[in-house]
This record gives C-alpha cells, sequence and structure tokens, in this order.
C-alpha cells in the first residue's frame, strides 16, 4: 500500500499550530490525506487549514481544544466524529516551565503530566481501536532525548516523556501483528517557536545546530513502518545520546513480549 492506503484516508495532530506540528501537518497533507487539526489557539490553525486546502486539495478542519484539560482526549473524539482515522500524530508536549520542580506551582506540573501523559493515552485508545479493527493504521508519539533520564529542570518532562516511550514500544508490540504501526520519534533540540520563546524567557541565545521542523516530520513520516523508536541523528543501530540503540531496543521489546507469552500460556 501507499502511504494514503495505509494511514488515510484521515490523519490526526495534536499540537499542530506551529513547529514540528505545522511540518507534520503540510506534509501529511501533501500525501493525500485530510487532516483534522487539533491545538489551542485557534488563529494559526485556521491559517494552516486555508494553506493546506489551497496547496494540496483535501479536507482540513480544525479544533481549538487545549490539550492539558481533563476532557482533551474526550473534545478530540468528538471533532473526529464518525471519520475514518487512520493516523494519528501526537506531537504536543513541550515544557513552557524551564524550571525546578519546586520553583514552580505544583498546578503547572499537573497540567504537563496531563497534556503528556493523560490526553496522549487516552486519545491513543480511542483512535487505535479502529485502526486494529481495519488491521492498517499509524501512530506518532513525538518525545524528547530528555526521556532517556531526568536533570535539573527536566524532572517531570523527563518524566512525562519516559512514560510515553515506553507506553510507545508496548503499543508498538501489540498493534503490530494487526497492522497498525507506532513510533516513537525522540528529538534532540529543534528550531520551534517554543524552545525560541523558552530561551527568550531566560536571555539566552539561539544555538547552531537546531534540528529542522520539516526534516523532523519527514523523517518521522519515513520511519514509522519502523518503530518502535527513531532516536533523531542516529543510525538504527547507533547508540549515541540513547541508553541503547533504537534496534537494541526493539528486539528487547519482542524478547520481553515472548517471555511473557510463554508465561502466560504456562510454559
Amino acid at each position: 500500500m501507499n502511504f494514503a492506503e495505509r494511514y488515510g484516508p484521515w490523519a490526526v495532530i495534536a499540537g499542530a499550530s506551529e513547529g514540528t506540528g505545522r511540518a507534520f501537518s503540510r506534509q501529511v497533507a501533501a500525501k493525500g490525506l485530510n487532516c483534522l487539526l487539533i491545538a489551542r489557539r485557534e488563529e494559526p490553525l485556521a491559517e494552516l487549514a486555508g494553506q493546506i486546502r489551497s496547496e494540496h486539495g483535501v479536507e482540513c478542519l480544525t479544533a481549538s481544544i487545549d490539550l492539558a484539560a481533563a476532557d482533551a482526549a474526550e473534545q478530540i473524539a468528538l471533532a473526529a466524529g464518525p471519520r475514518d482515522i487512520g493516523l494519528f500524530i501526537s506531537n504536543a508536549g513541550a515544557d513552557p516551565n524551564g524550571a525546578q520542580f519546586l520553583d514552580q506551582p505544583i498546578a503547572n506540573w499537573n497540567e504537563l503530566v496531563a497534556r503528556n501523559v493523560q490526553t496522549t493515552m487516552r486519545t491513543c485508545h480511542h483512535f487505535a481501536g479502529a485502526m486494529r479493527q481495519r488491521g492498517r493504521g499509524g501512530i506518532i508519539l513525538v518525545g524528547s532525548g530528555a526521556c532517556y533520564g531526568g536533570a535539573t529542570a527536566l524532572a517531570v518532562y523527563a518524566a512525562t516523556k519516559a512514560f510515553d516511550l515506553c507506553f510507545g514500544e508496548g503499543l508498538w508490540a501489540e498493534l503490530k501483528p494487526h497492522g497498525v504501526d507506532v513510533l516513537n520519534l525522540v528529538l534532540g533540540r529543534t528550531d520551534t517557536p517554543a524552545f525560541r520563546a523558552l530561551l527568550a524567557s531566560k536571555g539566552l541565545a539561539v544555538p547552531g545546530g537546531l534540528a529542522s521542523p520539516d526534516d523532523v516530520a519527514e523523517i518521522g513520516l519515513a520511519r514509522l513502518p519502523h518503530g518502535p523508536v527513531h532516536n533523531w541523528g542516529l543510525q538504527d543501530d547507533e547508540v549515541g545520546y540513547a541508553i541503547s540503540a533504537a534496534a537494541a531496543r526493539r528486539a528487547r521489546v519482542l524478547a520481553v513480549g515472548a517471555a511473557a507469552s510463554s508465561v502466560m500460556k504456562g510454559k
């Protein structure tokens, strides 16, 4: 199957208004998929949707939803309605705090956990069910190299991304036999408006060597069939900044799954 046959006819992109989410939306539309764009801010969503309709001739809808809201997943499901969603991209989840744990009110960290963990998990549960029944589809969880360990000013953010990594690996193993692809796209420093705003708030200059959102989206879509992990800037068998190479993580997930299956069968 080509991309549209495998992951169409509709894609949902959460966190679509700027940066990598915007790049994903444009590239998915260029591949012939209709798009439902989700983000909190209405104006940039509407502007992007207009561009996508004009440039690619696909349907493109928007929904203004705060992904940290307690009912965000339900709102996304309602916005999607009965449409046949073949691709879900969870792109939201940057940390706007850039602070040590005790230097921010707990409400800020609750919002980050809600956005990165609860909404991600619940939305995947909603869309993956239909994908499994259909026998095709794809999920991309856009993550961060922070998932591989905690550090100062990253305690909650790193913890949420570690959850997403393990969740995505398990989901990949469970859905792979049903023709559904899952990828954790683990990023390094990427040139997004959110990252630039964080740097500006700290009085820091924009460093060189940042990844391009367009490159991130292109690689993410290309690597989707080869989950469960792609570490940005690294080959499949290269460890680099990760605890283990993507290929090694894939092998571990399969080995643990085989061992668990044997136990469940009483072997």
